[in-house]
């Protein structure tokens, strides 16, 4: 396997775990805020504090992530279509 296979199936790997990461916290939310509106504590405080250490990151790694993989396989196109050609 070379190294760029490796560097795709790793990205790969953390883009699943952190879309995870992201779903799992929006659920949260979710609950969370409905939790505040009926007066019942569902872990909004706590999912309010780690906002800003844990769910910012990782939607901006997911994004990041799926722009780099984007643009690997591009990349990986032109790559075979001017293998091809030669």
């Amino acid at each position: 396997m070379e190294i760029k296979e490796k560097l795709i199936n790793w990205l790969d790997t953390l883009l699943i775990i952190d879309i995870f990461v992201v779903f799992i916290g929006f659920f949260w939310f979710a609950i969370g805020v409905t939790g505040r509106y009926i007066g019942v504590n569902l872990g909004f405080d706590l999912w309010y504090q780690l906002w800003q250490p844990l769910f910012n990151p990782a939607i901006a790694i997911l994004i990041m992530g799926a722009i780099l993989n984007w643009i690997i396989k591009k990349i990986n196109q032109k790559y075979k279509l001017d293998k091809s050609q030669k």
